[in-house]
């Protein structure tokens, strides 16, 4: 696995999921001096792992695991042959994708 190390020169960009905001969530980051980037609950063209996360769940489902020791072992199997420069590409992206929010007014997009 690579470490980052990346110390306290990080800011966390999150969604508004309920567990990401619960309270005992909050308190946590707050303890532990998170920097949180404020970012929109549905906004799936701005957030590069809701790519990556479709990728993994449509590799997973062509498996079609039966149990839940078949998913976990897919999940991961599956997770580890996702393209390494998958996650460049979608970063890669990004200042494309803020164009056509910005144009489409916050509408859905092509991403």
């Amino acid at each position: 696995a690579l470490d980052l190390r990346l110390g306290r020169r990080f800011i966390l960009q999150q969604d508004n999921d309920p567990k990401h905001t619960a309270k005992i969530t909050k308190e946590w980051l707050r303890h532990n001096s998170v920097n949180v980037l404020e970012w929109l609950s549905q906004s799936p063209d701005l957030n590069p792992i809701e790519h990556l996360w479709r990728d993994l769940k449509m590799a997973v489902h062509r498996r079609s695991p039966s149990n839940l020791m078949e998913l976990e072992r897919s999940c991961k199997e599956e997770w580890e042959k996702l393209p390494r420069n998958r996650c460049a590409t979608l970063v890669e992206s990004h200042p494309r994708r803020l164009e056509a929010v910005i144009a489409a007014k916050g509408a859905s997009t092509k991403y």
